[in-house]
């Protein structure tokens, strides 16, 4: 399933996912994250967690 994420969205798990690799992951971070995917989730009417699993694949896996 592809969705469309917004570009903010995608810039804060990029950072989020960068806090995360440097053991640096701050509770404002993950809760604007949180926030945002639970907002693109109930503006689009999909599940939060498809939403996250796509955003995490996006940012993620976005070499492979």
């Amino acid at each position: 399933m592809a969705i469309e994420l917004p570009d903010d969205l995608i810039a804060l798990e990029t950072r989020a996912w960068a806090e995360i690799q440097a053991g640096q992951l701050t509770v404002d971070t993950a809760a604007a994250v949180h926030e945002a995917v639970t907002a693109l989730a109930g503006e689009t009417g999909l599940s939060r967690y498809d939403v996250e699993m796509e955003l995490k694949r996006a940012v993620r896996h976005a070499e492979g």
